[in-house]
C-alpha cells in the first residue's frame, strides 16, 4: 500500500510541476509580446535597407512610338483624260524634277488649238479694224467693245487649249525614286486612274506625339534618337515642326522631325521606336521606385531619425523604370528607407544597412 501510495504522490507532483511550468511560459511569453523580446523590455530594432540622399544631375529620356513618312510622297494622277501614248519612266528607278514620265495622246487637242488660233487671228484683226474706225468715228464706242470682247475670248480659248496641251505631258513635280507602275502604253487615264507613286526619302521625316505634361519641353532643333524593327543601328533626327496645341483626345502633342537617308536605310511607312530626351533637372533628389508608398490624398517615404522611422510626406516627378525624382519633402544627408516600407509604423525603431548611396 506503501508502494501505491508513493506512485500516486509522485504522479501527481509531476503533473502539477508540468502545470506550473507551462502557466510561467505562457506568462512569460505574453510578457515578451507586451514589452518586447530585450532584455531592457523593449523590442529589438528591425533591419532594413535605405539610402542616403544627396543632390544630384538628373537626365531623363522618354521613349515613344513614332511612324517614319518620306520627305516628299505623291500619287501621280493625269490632269486631262486620254490614251497613254508613251511611258518614260523605269519602275524603281531614280527621276529628275520636271522629267516627262508619261505623255498623253493630244491630237484632237492640238486640233483645237489650230482652229482656236484661227480665231484669235481673226478676232485680232477685227479688232484692230474697229480700232481704227472708233477713232475716225465711223462707229460707236460700243461696237467696239464688242469687237475687243471677241478677241480677248478667242485669246483666252487658245491659252486653255495650250494649257490642256501642256498637261498631257506628265512630269516629275520633284526628283524621287518612282514605284510600280499601274498602266500601259495604250490605257485610257483619266483624272482618278493611278498611274505610279513617286517617293522623295532622300530624307525622313518621324512622326510622333508627346504627353501633354511634356509638351512644354518639346523644342524646335532639338536632336532625338531612334531605331527601327530589324536593325541595330541607332539614327538622328532633329525635330523641325510642332502642333501649335494639344489633342485634346489624345492629350499629346504632335511632334515632327526630320533626318538625313542618304543610303535609303529607312523606309517609309516604318514605326520607329524614339528616345527623346527630357529636360536636365540641377540638385535633385533621387531616390528608388520601391521606397515610395502611396497614401491618401499623396505619397510618402520613410526616413531615419535617432534610431526611429519617420514618415515623410513627399512630392514626386518624374519617373524611370528604378527611381524617382523627389520635388519635396527631403533634404541632403536624409536615409529613406526601401525595406519593409509596406509594414513599417511611426516611430519604429530601425536597424539600417545601406545599399547604395543617391548620388
Amino acid at each position: 500500500m506503501k508502494v501505491k501510495y508513493i506512485v500516486y504522490t509522485l504522479l501527481f507532483a509531476g503533473v502539477g510541476a508540468l502545470v506550473f511550468y507551462r502557466i510561467s511560459e505562457n506568462k512569460k511569453q505574453k510578457m515578451d509580446a507586451a514589452g518586447g523580446g530585450g532584455k531592457d523590455g523593449k523590442k529589438p530594432p528591425m533591419a532594413v535597407n535605405g539610402v542616403v540622399v544627396a543632390p544630384q544631375e538628373f537626365a531623363n529620356t522618354l521613349s515613344l512610338s513614332g511612324s517614319i513618312e518620306a520627305n516628299e510622297q505623291i500619287e501621280v494622277h493625269s490632269e486631262v483624260s486620254g490614251i497613254a501614248e508613251k511611258i518614260f519612266f523605269t519602275e524603281g528607278a531614280k527621276v529628275s524634277k520636271g522629267q516627262v514620265l508619261v505623255k498623253i495622246n493630244d491630237i484632237e487637242l492640238r486640233a483645237q488649238a489650230g482652229q482656236a488660233k484661227t480665231r484669235q487671228t481673226l478676232a485680232a484683226e477685227n479688232e484692230r479694224r474697229a480700232r481704227l474706225l472708233l477713232q475716225k468715228e465711223a462707229i460707236s464706242q460700243e461696237e467696239y467693245d464688242i469687237a475687243s470682247a471677241d478677241y480677248k475670248t478667242a485669246l483666252a480659248q487658245t491659252q486653255l487649249i495650250n494649257a490642256q496641251i501642256g498637261k498631257t505631258s506628265i512630269r516629275a513635280p520633284f526628283s524621287g525614286t518612282i514605284g510600280l507602275r499601274n498602266i500601259s502604253p495604250g490605257t485610257y487615264v483619266t483624272p482618278t486612274t493611278l498611274i505610279t507613286n513617286l517617293v522623295n526619302s532622300s530624307q525622313i521625316k518621324i512622326t510622333f506625339s508627346v504627353p501633354e505634361k511634356y509638351a512644354s519641353q518639346m523644342k524646335v532643333n532639338s536632336v532625338i534618337t531612334f531605331t527601327v524593327s530589324g536593325s541595330n543601328e541607332t539614327f538622328q533626327a532633329k525635330v523641325y515642326a510642332l502642333e501649335p496645341s494639344v489633342e485634346v483626345t489624345t492629350r499629346t502633342l504632335k511632334v515632327r522631325a526630320i533626318a538625313e537617308n542618304a543610303q535609303g536605310k529607312l523606309l517609309p511607312g516604318t514605326f520607329a521606336n524614339v528616345i527623346l530626351p527630357l529636360d536636365e533637372v540641377k540638385d535633385a533628389f533621387v531616390i528608388p521606385t520601391e521606397a515610395i508608398v502611396p497614401v491618401q490624398g499623396g505619397k510618402k517615404v520613410f526616413v531615419v531619425r535617432n534610431g526611429q522611422a519617420q514618415e515623410a510626406t513627399v512630392e514626386t516627378g518624374t519617373r524611370t523604370d528604378k527611381d524617382i525624382v523627389v520635388l519635396s519633402g527631403l533634404k541632403a544627408g536624409d536615409t529613406v528607407l526601401t525595406t519593409g516600407v509596406l509594414t513599417l509604423k511611426k516611430e519604429t525603431p530601425v536597424k539600417v544597412s545601406l545599399t547604395k548611396k543617391a548620388k
